[in-house]
């Protein structure tokens, strides 16, 4: 395919009901499918809300046929491609905030979370456990990234994406809002915008983002989905709060177009930066730089 037509869903949702939250998926789906979109894009913890603490067992889920939930979802997915945030349960049964990719009634691939935010008004390593793994994957549209929330506030992750083949990167999140910027802007969303469009540019990949919208336990949940192109021009954004449904056509044979351009992924030493690591993290075999010593003339 050279031409994706990309939903991102800003979506409230009903804290520990997943069967509500359900419904709202399949008619989010459907709206999308009549604006003939391929791809639906889901926030973070769509089908569950977020600050669950001691809900977390209760609404966890595993993204298979048999799962009263999942069916649906699977079978919707022969319409459009989507993107879907839950706590999935594994079978030791440890808990994870995850995203899964599902396609032609298939799981093509699940992320877990890997960095929690413990600190301030976040406490989600109370309750769930860490990811470990960030994986590129293939899809009818081409190699794809997927990452939550503070995954992407570090570096590290889109950078391994990169690395992996990754040529649209999709970040959900459940970000409240937090300061405001000299202009009165939202502080977190700005922040949050200025890094999507960082990473666009440096990776030359489209990098899409949508975030959770409403009221959850007092905190305020910013909204603002946005689409950069590899060039890191914003194609698209929504509303700074409220639900809604952004909608807007990539070209993909840009990417090859920006690459040509800008060779930065040609160019990255990687095997360099795995030395460099090595020699921070004080590994076996690993030298750090030493002065040249000395000689007679």
């Amino acid at each position: 395919m050279t031409q994706l037509k990309l939903a991102l869903v800003q979506m409230d949702t009903v804290l520990g009901d997943v069967d509500a939250n359900l419904a709202k998926h399949l008619a989010w789906v459907e709206a999308a499918g009549q604006q003939a979109a391929d791809l639906i894009v889901f926030p973070e913890l769509s089908l569950t809300g977020y600050r669950l603490m001691d809900l977390v067992p209760d609404v966890a889920r595993r993204p298979r046929p048999d799962d009263p939930t999942f069916g649906p979802l699977l079978e919707a997915s022969r319409q459009l491609d989507m993107v879907v945030s839950f706590v999935e349960e594994d079978e030791r049964h440890r808990y994870y905030i995850a995203a899964a990719y599902l396609s032609a009634g298939q799981l093509v691939h699940l992320h877990r979370k890997v960095y929690l935010p413990t600190y301030g008004l976040f406490e989600e390593g109370r309750f769930l456990d860490w990811g470990d793994q960030v994986q590129a994957f293939d899809t009818r549209f081409g190699r794809v990234g997927l990452l939550i929330c503070e995954d992407f506030w570090h570096v590290s992750p889109p950078y391994l994406l990169w690395l992996d083949g990754a040529e649209i990167m999709l970040f959900v999140s459940a970000s409240p809002v937090r300061g405001l910027t000299e202009a009165d802007q939202l502080g977190s969303a700005v922040w949050v915008e200025r890094i999507n469009q960082a990473y666009a540019s440096l990776f030359t990949t489209f990098v899409a983002h949508t975030n959770r919208v409403g009221y959850e336990d007092s905190l305020n949940l910013g909204g603002r989905a946005t689409i950069f192109d590899p060039d890191g021009v914003r194609l698209a954004a929504g509303p700074k709060e409220g639900e809604g449904l952004v909608v807007a056509e990539i070209d993909l044979g840009q990417v090859r177009r920006s690459r040509l351009r800008l060779p930065l992924l040609r160019d990255e030493r990687a095997d360099w930066v795995r030395r460099q690591l090595d020699r921070i993290l004080g590994l076996p075999g690993s030298t750090a730089w030493q002065p040249p010593e000395e000689t007679d003339s």
